[in-house]
Order: structure tokens, then sequence, then C-alpha cells
């Protein structure tokens, strides 16, 4: 029969656990942080993109009607068309990112209470607790 070992990697506390590369161990920001950040993305980055948007197709399309007949104005509309597709993959991220932050901490929350409602009935079944 062998001998088999196993070393796990540790972090310089000697305790082993996963830690993200550089990390600290803790989370990169609370629930407080995390609705501020998703608030943000809604009044400022969601809007101010719209209008920026918005203004940029305003004035290529004044471009677009002052080269009619160049070739200048056919290149103008590809570039506004990429521009719009861009935008609005760039408006679906915002919109992603932002339920994300906005339910990231509910699932941490639940995902806790359901952990601690799972082993709650362990504690309150042992014969131990009586001793």
């Amino acid at each position: 029969m062998s001998h088999v070992d196993m070393r796990l990697n540790s972090t310089d506390g000697g305790v082993a656990g996963p830690v993200a590369p550089g990390g600290s161990g803790s989370f990169g920001s609370t629930p407080a942080e995390k609705k501020a950040a998703a608030n943000t993305i809604e009044t400022e980055l969601e809007p101010n993109t719209k209008k920026a948007a918005e203004h940029a197709d305003e004035a290529t399309n004044s471009a677009i009607t002052g080269f009619d007949g160049w070739a200048t104005a056919a290149g103008l509309k590809k570039v506004s068309d990429t521009w719009d597709a861009q935008v609005k993959n760039l408006m679906g991220r915002l919109s992603s990112e932002k339920t994300a932050l906005r339910g990231a901490s509910g699932l941490f929350v639940n995902n806790d209470v359901g952990l601690g409602n799972q082993f709650r009935p362990i504690g309150t079944q042992s014969k131990l607790n009586g001793l």
C-alpha cells in the first residue's frame, strides 16, 4: 500500500482558500456601492450616451445631405450605420450591467440565507445540543 500526501496551496498566512490574483479575499464593493453604480448608469451614462449618439446622428445626417450625389455621402452613411449599431450595443451593455449590479447584492444575500437555512436543521436535531 502506498502513502499519498495532499498539499494545498495557501495564502501568505498559511490559510488555504481561493483568493483572486492580487485580491484580498473580500468583496470588491458593498451593496450600496453596487446600487450607486447602477443608478449612475441609469441617470448619467445611459441618457448622456443617447444624447451624444443623437447629436452625432444629426451632424452626420446633415453632412450626408450636403454631400448628396458624391461618394462621400455613401461613405458617411456607412459610417453612420456602423456608429448606430455600436451605440445600440453599448446601450444594451449598459442596461445589462445595470441589471447585473442591481441583482448581484440580492443574489449574495439570498445565497447566504439559503445556506444558513440548510445548516439550521442540523444544529437543532443534534444530540449534542443538550450537553
